[in-house]
């Protein structure tokens, strides 16, 4: 899953300059075009995107939405205690920031996408069809890979973006999305190593269970 969203972004932001190509015309979506207004000698005006800009909306918008109905089902189906908190943590969050770049992408006048894409729709399917170890591991795997994607994406946009609130978000949100990622990393460690472990001999207390009464 790690390598998988370390490869989808890299690959994300190697197409960028032919999407911006494809759309614009031109071939280079990260500089600024002629006659961009600027609010001083070199640096656009507020709500004055580009390209990168737009792809940045686009994904961030995807992957927000997946990370609130995500942490709504975890929070419903979460076997573990942990995997339950960080859902709803994920959800409360992701809601706040959802709202946050829905009134910088409106804005800016960017579209932001209705539905999920196929990765996301697919983590749903197999969400929806796991339940207890299964359902936690695969929701904390996907939501290791999902904010490695999100941090790459926010330090792109950072450093390729033209709109300068767009850039203050990313960097805004970066360093929580980097929090998250370091629980969600903890709590996968803790599943894997209770998963790994080996199991007790018959009749013998879980762990942690308290001795029965004498």
């Amino acid at each position: 899953m790690r390598l998988l969203a370390t490869v989808s972004i890299f690959a994300l932001l190697a197409a960028a300059p032919a999407l911006a190509q494809t759309q614009t015309g031109t071939g280079n979506p990260a500089a600024m075009p002629p006659g961009t207004p600027q609010s001083a000698p070199g640096m656009p005006a507020p709500n004055q995107p580009n390209q990168n800009d737009r792809l940045f909306v686009y994904e961030l918008t995807i992957g927000g939405n997946a990370e609130v109905a995500f942490g709504q089902l975890a929070e419903q189906k979460g076997g573990f205690p942990a995997i339950r908190d960080f859902g709803h943590q994920m959800a409360a969050n992701h809601s706040k920031a959802n709202q946050q770049l829905t009134q910088l992408a409106k804005a800016a006048n960017l579209p932001q996408p209705g539905e999920p894409d196929q990765e996301h729709k697919a983590m749903r399917g197999q969400l929806d069809q796991s339940s207890g170890a299964d359902f936690d591991l695969a929701y904390i795997r996907g939501q290791v890979g999902d904010h490695q994607k999100t941090a790459q994406l926010l330090e792109w946009e950072i450093g390729s973006g033209q709109d300068p609130q767009l850039k203050a978000f990313a960097s805004e949100i970066l360093p929580v999305v980097l929090r998250h990622l370091q629980t969600a990393e903890n709590i996968e460690s803790q599943l894997t190593a209770t998963a790994s472990a080996p199991n007790p001999p018959r009749g013998a207390p879980a762990p942690g269970a308290r001795p029965p009464p004498r």
